[in-house]
């Protein structure tokens, strides 16, 4: 597999390892999973309110549970706003 490949499947196995077998995350699991996970991008969450925050801005159908396309926005996000962190100076992205 390629790198990207690689991490995809690290992202798919990393979500399922948090969600168990309902395939969704409960408010505690995601505090979990970026607390584990994510350290690095996003700070540990604190606050009930930062939580309860991102939670309802992510879960898109209001069902009180992330599943995986939800989820995967909050990769999309975070990885988006690293991005500068991580390209060469001399490219113009």
């Amino acid at each position: 597999m390629s790198d990207l490949e690689s991490a995809m499947v690290t992202i798919i196995h990393i979500f399922h390892n948090y969600s168990g077998h309902k395939c969704k995350l409960k408010k505690a699991e995601l505090k979990d999973l970026i607390d584990n996970e994510m350290s690095h991008f996003i700070m540990k969450i604190q606050k009930k309110e930062t939580l309860d925050e991102l939670f309802a801005d992510l879960d898109q159908n209001g069902d009180l549970e992330i599943d995986f396309k939800e989820f995967i926005a909050l990769i999309a996000m975070v990885t988006s706003a690293c991005h500068d962190l991580f390209i060469p100076s001399y490219h113009n992205c």
